[in-house]
């Protein structure tokens, strides 16, 4: 099966696992930029719930997500990085991975579409998946391929019956039962070299 998907800010687990059960993925960069979607915002576990981290980014001449640039407006990166260590500093694989992910909050990144890119191979490395990726040449308003651009979101996600979430341990478990969907960074720090089992 052949799916198209939108970038995604650490995207959340059925996006990863559209990306490894795909036999390949097309990651649109023509599209016109969309607020509140997972394009520049994931979703993590914490004491209080579930937590949005926001990328800023500035509103340019052009709305093409290829040509969005990231803002450094805020301290977002220094308050995204402190948001994580507090959320899953307790987890059982937060330790381990923290080197591999620190530094998408040291260093400085121009455009959004590269930033999520960069994040995205990471990812895939360290749950060992190998997907066949490229990215679109052309914005394409009914493609052949499955689409998901517009149905994994975070306020509406569109029904996916491919996509049943597992339940895997929870640092806040116990507090708030089990909160599905999150970003693949809760997968991750959670489930360790495992998360590949729950894609």
């Amino acid at each position: 099966m052949e799916v198209l998907l939108s970038t995604t800010y650490f995207g959340p687990v059925q996006w990863y696992q559209k990306l490894h059960r795909a036999e390949s993925v097309m990651i649109e960069q023509w599209e016109s930029f969309q607020k509140q979607t997972y394009r520049n915002r994931c979703l993590i576990a914490t004491t209080n719930g579930v937590q949005a981290l926001t990328v800023p980014v500035e509103r340019g001449t052009s709305p093409t997500i290829k040509d969005i640039r990231i803002s450094d407006h805020g301290n977002w990166r220094h308050l995204h990085w402190n948001a994580l260590q507090s959320a899953y500093g307790e987890s059982p694989f937060f330790e381990y991975y923290q080197d591999d992910i620190r530094p998408f909050f040291e260093k400085r990144w121009t455009f959004l579409l590269d930033f999520n890119e960069e994040i995205r191979q990471k990812m895939c490395e360290l749950i060992d998946i190998q997907p066949n990726v490229s990215h679109t040449e052309v914005y394409d308003p009914s493609p052949i391929m499955k689409d998901f651009r517009s149905a994994i979101t975070p306020k509406h996600p569109a029904p996916d019956p491919d996509f049943m979430p597992r339940p895997y341990c929870q640092v806040y478990q116990q507090k708030h039962g089990f909160l599905s969907n999150l970003s693949i960074l809760d997968l991750l720090f959670n489930m360790g070299p495992e998360s590949i089992f729950y894609l």
